[in-house]
Order: structure tokens, then sequence, then C-alpha cells
């Protein structure tokens, strides 16, 4: 009885596929079905760098050139525009390479780059939603002491941090990505050489832990408190107020990005790289392969799903973006006027949240 089914199949595929061709010993002990790739990965790369590359540019636009007067919330999502560009801007280097048939016509430091840009965007997103998460928390929970934490000077202070440990987390991408030369096509791996492998699982492990992880579940934490202080009701007023119901959609928004972008490739990968070592049937690792890459499209995804966030949830960028917030009744404005703690603490928010 063979120790691992398919085994034989997939080296007389192999051997019949690649004739007197020097094939690199491969990791798997099964050939996987992966034509579907071909049509998906370029169809969906295709459509994010179209629709994400006009909605982060107009973005950048709005940020640039219409608000004058930024604020920690708008400095968060200036940055988060950024990441979203510098990634769309190489996707069609990875449709052309797909559309191709997993064939890298370019160059090995072009191939550590464009995947370096993909998991740099992907922790970028990750961090920035979580400042701009904690900024909204603090604005709600604790609105008096957020006008001190919540100035502009401290957010670029941050969003520098932020992007230096990106960087120098993610710059080991560099090392461990490398091509590989079978027959006449040339692949771009998204993890490293078989000989390195071990300690490219290792490195994503931590990753994982420090980059997803951790800052997944603080922004759960923030949202429940977050969520309760919303649900109290404020004195003087049935209705929720602008600011709550910004942070309502807010909590939404990123909520939905994480859901469809982040939690299904960090599950699917994590799995996919546990698999490749052990000793599971082909169908089992066929099916675990076609998850993978069926949600790294949805991992790019956020790129598109991000300016939304700016829309609906940005004040000013709305505004400057061509609509006109609606004037206050003169019931609002003695309401405002109130001298009562909760609409203080309410006017406090609203300094604090919008935009």
């Amino acid at each position: 009885m063979e120790k691992f089914p398919g085994l034989r199949s997939w080296n007389t595929s192999a051997n019949l596929s690649t004739g007197d061709c020097s094939v690199e010993d491969n990791t798997y002990k099964c050939k996987f079905d992966e034509e579907f790739k071909y049509i998906l990965l370029p169809v969906s790369y295709g459509i994010v760098c179209v629709v994400g590359l006009c909605l982060n540019l107009l973005a950048l636009y709005v940020f640039l050139f219409r608000i004058k007067i930024w604020n920690a919330s708008t400095t968060y999502m200036f940055n988060l525009a950024v990441s979203d560009t510098l990634y769309v801007i190489s996707l069609p280097l990875l449709v052309y390479y797909y559309a191709k048939g997993d064939n890298w016509p370019f160059s090995v430091a072009l191939c550590k780059i464009v995947r370096f840009l993909f998991y740099t965007n992907l922790y970028c997103s990750i961090l920035f939603l979580l400042c701009i998460s904690i900024h909204r928390f603090l604005g709600i929970c604790f609105p008096l002491k957020s006008l001190q934490w919540g100035r502009v000077r401290y957010a670029r202070r941050v969003s520098g941090v932020v992007w230096l440990v990106i960087i120098t987390c993610q710059s080991p991408v560099l090392f461990f990505v490398t091509t590989s030369v079978r027959c006449e096509t040339i692949t771009c791996h998204d993890t490293s050489s078989k000989e390195l492998f071990g300690q490219f699982i290792i490195y994503s492990s931590v990753m994982l832990v420090l980059l997803f992880c951790i800052p997944f579940l603080t922004i759960i934490v923030c949202y429940c408190l977050m969520t309760r202080k919303l649900l109290q009701p404020t004195q003087g007023t049935s209705r929720m107020s602008n600011s709550k119901k910004k942070s309502v959609k807010m909590i939404i928004i990123v909520l939905v990005v994480f859901i469809i972008c982040f939690l299904p490739f960090h599950i699917t990968r994590t799995l996919y790289y546990s698999f490749r070592s052990w000793d599971l049937s082909c169908e089992t690792l066929n099916a675990i392969n076609l998850a993978y890459k069926m949600t790294r499209p949805l991992a790019s995804t956020n790129s598109c799903l991000d300016p939304i966030l700016y829309f609906l949830v940005g004040q000013r960028f709305v505004k400057f973006a061509g609509h006109k917030m609606p004037m206050k009744t003169p019931n609002q404005k003695a309401l405002e006027s109130t001298p009562n703690t909760n609409t203080e603490t309410s006017n406090n928010l609203d300094i604090i949240v919008k935009l």
C-alpha cells in the first residue's frame, strides 16, 4: 500500500509534462489542479487595479488639494490611501504573470518588489485601520482625554512608526521571495525556495500573530466598548447624533473589510502552509490550495473597500469631494447649547470624530 495516495500519478504526470527539462524537486507530494487561477487571478487583479487606482487617486487628490486643515483621522486615512495606491500600481505585473500561466518575464528584483508591496499593503491597511479605530474609540469613550492625544502631530508620529514597523517586519520578504526556472517558464514564488521554506513558515507565523491577530483582537475589544457606549441614550434627545451614526458606519465598514479581506486570507494561508508538511490525501491538499488561491484576490480588494471608509465616514472628505453638509436646525443649535454633562460630552465627541 502506498504511503502517499496520488504520489505515483503525480510523478508520472510530471515526467510526461516536463520531458527532459530540469525541474527542481517539488515540495508537494501531489499535483494540484490550478487552471482556474489563470482566469480568476488576472480578472480579479485587473478589476482591483482599475477600481482601486481610480478611487485612491481621487482620495489622494481630495486629501492633498481640497482639505486644507487635517486632523488625526485625515492623517491616518491619507497614509492608508498611499499604501493602497502603491499596491494597485504593481498589479498589472501580476495580471500579465498569471495570464501567461505563471510565467514571469521580468527580473527577480521586480518579483521581490511585487510580493513585498502585497504584504506591505496588507499589514499597513490593518495597522492604519487599527489607528483609525483607536482614535474613534478614544473620541467616544474618553472624549476629553482624546482632545490631547488625538492631535495631528501625534497622528503623524504614529503613522511614521507604522510605516517603519511594517517596512522592517516585511523586509525579510525581499530575502525569501525568489524565482525558479521550469523548462521555458519562470515562476515568481510568493513564499520562498524549498530550502528556506521552514524558516519562511516561522517568519510568517510571527507576522500572523504580531500584525494580524493582535490588531484584530484590539479592534474587537475597542468596538465592543464603543458599541456599549453608543447604545447608551443621550440626555435631551431621542435620536442618535451624527457623530454616533458615523461611528456605527465606521464599525461596520472596518469589520466588513476584516471579515471579507483579511480573515479568510490568513486562515487559508495558515492551513495552506501547515498542510504542506502533513500526511494528508491529495484531495484535501488540493481543496485547501484552492481555498487559499481564492482568498488571495479577496485580500487585494481592501484597496477598493478602504476608500468607502473615506466617503461614508469622513465628513470633510465628503464635503470637499463635492457634497454639501446639511445645515443645523435652530432646535439642534439650542440643544447643543444646553449646559449639561451628557450634552457637553456629546459635543466633545462631535469634535473628536468629525473629519
